[in-house]
Protein backbone atom coordinates (compact mmCIF):
# COMPACT_ATOMS: atom_id res chain seq x y z
CA UNK A 1 0.00 0.00 0.00
CA UNK A 2 1.19 3.34 -1.12
CA UNK A 3 1.22 6.03 2.00
CA UNK A 4 2.73 9.24 2.26
CA UNK A 5 5.36 10.15 4.74
CA UNK A 6 2.60 12.89 6.18
CA UNK A 7 0.42 9.97 6.88
CA UNK A 8 2.69 7.70 8.39
CA UNK A 9 3.83 10.86 10.90
CA UNK A 10 0.64 11.85 11.52
CA UNK A 11 0.24 7.94 12.76
CA UNK A 12 2.64 8.08 14.70
CA UNK A 13 1.88 10.98 16.84
CA UNK A 14 -1.46 9.80 17.23
CA UNK A 15 -0.34 6.44 18.47
CA UNK A 16 1.87 7.96 20.86
CA UNK A 17 -0.89 9.96 22.17
CA UNK A 18 -2.94 6.50 22.03
CA UNK A 19 -0.25 4.75 23.90
CA UNK A 20 0.07 7.28 26.57
CA UNK A 21 -3.62 7.58 27.35
CA UNK A 22 -3.93 4.03 27.33
CA UNK A 23 -1.08 3.19 29.97
CA UNK A 24 -3.01 5.50 32.00
CA UNK A 25 -6.36 5.03 31.82
CA UNK A 26 -7.22 2.71 28.92
CA UNK A 27 -9.08 3.84 26.09
CA UNK A 28 -6.40 4.29 23.72
CA UNK A 29 -8.72 3.24 20.90
CA UNK A 30 -10.43 6.20 20.84
CA UNK A 31 -7.02 8.19 19.17
CA UNK A 32 -5.72 5.43 17.21
CA UNK A 33 -8.54 3.83 15.65
CA UNK A 34 -9.80 7.06 14.55
CA UNK A 35 -6.76 8.67 13.18
CA UNK A 36 -6.37 5.04 10.86
CA UNK A 37 -10.00 5.50 9.80
CA UNK A 38 -9.38 9.24 8.43
CA UNK A 39 -6.01 8.52 7.55
CA UNK A 40 -6.68 5.66 5.56
CA UNK A 41 -10.43 6.02 4.16
CA UNK A 42 -10.17 3.52 1.24
CA UNK A 43 -9.13 0.77 3.47
CA UNK A 44 -11.49 -2.02 4.68
CA UNK A 45 -12.41 -1.65 8.26
CA UNK A 46 -11.41 -5.13 9.20
CA UNK A 47 -7.80 -4.36 7.75
CA UNK A 48 -8.11 -0.96 10.25
CA UNK A 49 -9.15 -3.18 12.81
CA UNK A 50 -6.22 -5.72 12.39
CA UNK A 51 -3.69 -2.89 12.00
CA UNK A 52 -4.66 -1.23 15.12
CA UNK A 53 -4.06 -3.98 17.15
CA UNK A 54 -0.13 -4.38 16.39
CA UNK A 55 0.50 -0.87 17.82
CA UNK A 56 -2.01 -1.58 20.31
CA UNK A 57 -0.46 -4.77 21.48
CA UNK A 58 3.40 -3.92 21.61
CA UNK A 59 2.26 -0.19 23.31
CA UNK A 60 0.20 -2.40 25.83
CA UNK A 61 3.19 -5.03 26.51
CA UNK A 62 5.94 -2.27 26.82
CA UNK A 63 3.65 0.17 29.32
CA UNK A 64 3.35 -3.27 31.22
CA UNK A 65 6.66 -3.89 31.65
CA UNK A 66 7.10 -0.49 33.30
CA UNK A 67 4.46 -1.02 35.47
CA UNK A 68 5.78 -4.64 36.79
CA UNK A 69 8.94 -3.26 37.87
CA UNK A 70 7.18 -1.56 40.34
CA UNK A 71 3.72 -2.91 41.02
CA UNK A 72 2.89 -6.65 41.54
CA UNK A 73 -0.56 -7.53 40.51
CA UNK A 74 -2.79 -10.32 40.93
CA UNK A 75 -0.80 -12.73 38.51
CA UNK A 76 -3.06 -15.71 38.98
CA UNK A 77 -6.77 -13.34 38.46
CA UNK A 78 -4.68 -12.12 35.32
CA UNK A 79 -4.27 -15.48 33.81
CA UNK A 80 -7.56 -16.89 34.46
CA UNK A 81 -8.76 -13.48 33.24
CA UNK A 82 -6.54 -13.23 30.12
CA UNK A 83 -7.69 -16.89 28.92
CA UNK A 84 -11.01 -16.54 28.23
CA UNK A 85 -10.45 -13.10 27.12
CA UNK A 86 -8.03 -14.46 24.36
CA UNK A 87 -10.26 -16.47 23.56
CA UNK A 88 -13.21 -13.82 23.76
CA UNK A 89 -11.04 -11.61 21.39
CA UNK A 90 -10.51 -14.04 18.73
CA UNK A 91 -14.16 -14.88 17.91
CA UNK A 92 -14.93 -11.13 17.64
CA UNK A 93 -12.58 -10.69 15.56
CA UNK A 94 -13.31 -13.44 13.44
CA UNK A 95 -17.15 -12.51 13.07
CA UNK A 96 -15.81 -8.56 13.11
CA UNK A 97 -16.58 -8.15 9.21
CA UNK A 98 -20.01 -10.25 9.63
CA UNK A 99 -21.50 -7.91 11.86
CA UNK A 100 -21.95 -3.89 11.29
CA UNK A 101 -19.66 -2.41 13.68
CA UNK A 102 -22.66 0.42 14.66
CA UNK A 103 -24.95 -1.80 15.78
CA UNK A 104 -22.67 -2.12 18.66
CA UNK A 105 -22.37 2.14 19.26
CA UNK A 106 -25.85 2.63 21.12
CA UNK A 107 -25.03 -0.23 23.84
CA UNK A 108 -21.37 0.86 24.46
CA UNK A 109 -22.40 4.45 24.79
CA UNK A 110 -24.94 3.48 27.02
CA UNK A 111 -22.75 1.41 29.00
CA UNK A 112 -20.10 4.13 29.29
CA UNK A 113 -22.67 6.71 30.31
CA UNK A 114 -23.57 4.49 33.46
CA UNK A 115 -19.90 4.22 33.93
CA UNK A 116 -18.66 7.77 34.34
CA UNK A 117 -21.82 8.71 36.37
CA UNK A 118 -21.20 5.49 38.83
CA UNK A 119 -17.21 6.31 38.73
CA UNK A 120 -18.00 10.51 39.37
CA UNK A 121 -20.11 9.67 42.33
CA UNK A 122 -18.12 7.17 44.14
CA UNK A 123 -15.75 9.44 45.42
CA UNK A 124 -13.62 6.58 47.18
CA UNK A 125 -13.80 3.78 44.19
CA UNK A 126 -10.15 2.62 43.79
CA UNK A 127 -8.45 4.12 46.08
CA UNK A 128 -7.75 1.60 48.48
CA UNK A 129 -7.90 -2.20 47.52
CA UNK A 130 -10.77 -4.31 49.24
CA UNK A 131 -11.26 -7.53 47.64
CA UNK A 132 -15.23 -7.77 47.86
CA UNK A 133 -14.68 -11.50 46.15
CA UNK A 134 -12.31 -14.57 47.25
CA UNK A 135 -10.91 -17.31 46.20
CA UNK A 136 -13.33 -19.59 43.40
CA UNK A 137 -15.97 -16.55 43.17
CA UNK A 138 -13.18 -14.51 42.52
CA UNK A 139 -11.99 -16.39 39.51
CA UNK A 140 -15.10 -17.29 38.15
CA UNK A 141 -15.94 -13.45 37.89
CA UNK A 142 -12.94 -12.46 36.61
CA UNK A 143 -13.47 -15.28 33.85
CA UNK A 144 -16.66 -13.88 32.65
CA UNK A 145 -15.50 -10.31 32.98
CA UNK A 146 -12.71 -11.31 30.46
CA UNK A 147 -14.60 -13.47 27.66
CA UNK A 148 -17.17 -10.84 27.49
CA UNK A 149 -14.49 -7.35 26.99
CA UNK A 150 -12.29 -9.79 24.96
CA UNK A 151 -14.99 -10.47 22.95
CA UNK A 152 -15.90 -7.06 22.44
CA UNK A 153 -12.56 -6.11 21.86
CA UNK A 154 -12.03 -8.46 18.99
CA UNK A 155 -15.37 -6.93 17.27
CA UNK A 156 -14.77 -3.36 18.04
CA UNK A 157 -12.15 -2.28 20.59
CA UNK A 158 -12.26 1.47 21.91
CA UNK A 159 -12.66 1.39 25.28
CA UNK A 160 -11.47 -2.23 26.64
CA UNK A 161 -9.18 -0.75 28.84
CA UNK A 162 -11.71 1.59 30.43
CA UNK A 163 -13.63 -1.71 30.95
CA UNK A 164 -11.29 -3.82 32.38
CA UNK A 165 -10.33 -1.38 34.95
CA UNK A 166 -13.89 -0.89 35.81
CA UNK A 167 -14.43 -4.36 36.45
CA UNK A 168 -11.75 -5.12 38.52
CA UNK A 169 -12.00 -1.50 40.63
CA UNK A 170 -16.13 -1.59 40.72
CA UNK A 171 -16.95 -5.46 40.87
CA UNK A 172 -13.74 -6.98 42.44
CA UNK A 173 -12.74 -4.22 44.83
CA UNK A 174 -8.99 -3.16 43.04
CA UNK A 175 -7.16 0.19 43.92
CA UNK A 176 -7.14 2.22 40.41
CA UNK A 177 -3.14 1.84 40.10
CA UNK A 178 -2.96 -2.42 40.69
CA UNK A 179 -5.81 -2.75 38.42
CA UNK A 180 -4.18 -0.70 35.69
CA UNK A 181 -1.14 -3.25 35.43
CA UNK A 182 -4.33 -6.33 35.85
CA UNK A 183 -6.22 -5.00 32.85
CA UNK A 184 -3.27 -4.20 30.93
CA UNK A 185 -2.10 -7.61 31.00
CA UNK A 186 -5.61 -9.35 30.42
CA UNK A 187 -5.22 -6.36 27.37
CA UNK A 188 -2.24 -8.02 25.98
CA UNK A 189 -4.44 -11.13 25.41
CA UNK A 190 -7.46 -9.68 23.52
CA UNK A 191 -5.11 -7.66 21.66
CA UNK A 192 -3.14 -11.20 20.67
CA UNK A 193 -6.38 -13.20 19.95
CA UNK A 194 -7.50 -10.44 17.73
CA UNK A 195 -3.73 -9.86 16.08
CA UNK A 196 -3.85 -14.04 15.12
CA UNK A 197 -7.46 -13.81 13.31
CA UNK A 198 -6.67 -10.92 11.83
CA UNK A 199 -2.92 -12.02 10.72
CA UNK A 200 -4.16 -15.12 8.99
CA UNK A 201 -6.58 -13.67 7.09
CA UNK A 202 -4.43 -11.36 5.80
CA UNK A 203 -6.01 -8.15 7.30
CA UNK A 204 -3.01 -6.55 8.63
CA UNK A 205 -1.02 -3.96 7.06
CA UNK A 206 2.34 -5.20 8.89
CA UNK A 207 4.77 -2.33 8.05
CA UNK A 208 2.51 0.35 9.50
CA UNK A 209 1.11 -1.55 12.46
CA UNK A 210 5.00 -1.96 13.62
CA UNK A 211 5.97 1.56 12.33
CA UNK A 212 2.91 2.66 14.88
CA UNK A 213 3.95 0.21 17.63
CA UNK A 214 6.99 2.52 17.84
CA UNK A 215 5.28 5.51 18.71
CA UNK A 216 2.74 3.63 21.00
CA UNK A 217 5.66 1.96 22.68
CA UNK A 218 7.09 5.12 23.55
CA UNK A 219 3.83 6.74 24.66
CA UNK A 220 2.89 3.74 27.09
CA UNK A 221 6.65 4.29 28.61
CA UNK A 222 5.73 8.11 29.22
CA UNK A 223 2.33 7.20 30.65
CA UNK A 224 3.48 4.13 32.95
CA UNK A 225 6.30 6.72 34.57
CA UNK A 226 3.49 9.06 35.00
CA UNK A 227 0.87 6.66 36.69
CA UNK A 228 3.44 4.96 38.94
CA UNK A 229 3.72 8.71 39.94
CA UNK A 230 0.23 10.16 40.45
CA UNK A 231 -1.04 6.93 41.61
CA UNK A 232 -4.81 5.78 41.98
CA UNK A 233 -5.82 9.17 42.29
CA UNK A 234 -4.33 10.47 38.71
CA UNK A 235 -5.06 7.37 36.91
CA UNK A 236 -8.79 7.58 38.05
CA UNK A 237 -9.13 11.59 37.16
CA UNK A 238 -7.55 10.15 33.78
CA UNK A 239 -10.22 7.08 33.80
CA UNK A 240 -13.34 9.58 34.09
CA UNK A 241 -11.56 11.99 31.24
CA UNK A 242 -11.03 9.04 28.56
CA UNK A 243 -14.38 8.09 29.34
CA UNK A 244 -16.19 11.30 28.80
CA UNK A 245 -13.76 11.52 25.62
CA UNK A 246 -15.39 8.71 24.26
CA UNK A 247 -18.96 8.76 25.29
CA UNK A 248 -18.49 12.19 23.66
CA UNK A 249 -16.97 10.48 20.08
CA UNK A 250 -19.66 7.98 20.00
CA UNK A 251 -22.54 10.34 20.19
CA UNK A 252 -21.46 12.56 17.69
CA UNK A 253 -20.43 8.94 15.80
CA UNK A 254 -24.04 7.79 16.30
CA UNK A 255 -26.18 10.25 16.27
CA UNK A 256 -24.60 13.62 14.62
CA UNK A 257 -22.56 12.00 11.87
CA UNK A 258 -24.01 13.07 8.65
Amino acid sequence: MDISVEVVLFLILAATFAGLVDSLAGGGGLIQLPALLVSLPDTSPSVILGTNKVPSFLGTLGATASYLRKIKPDFKLAAVMGTPAFIGSAMGASVATKIPRDAFKPIILFLLIIVAIYTYLRKDLGQVSSAKFAGRNRLLIGAAVGAVIGFYDGIFGPGTGSFLMLALVAALGFAFLEASVTAKLVNLATNLGAILVFGFNSQIIWALGLTMAAGNILGGFIGAKVGIRGGSVLIRRAFLAVTTALIIRLIYDTFLRG
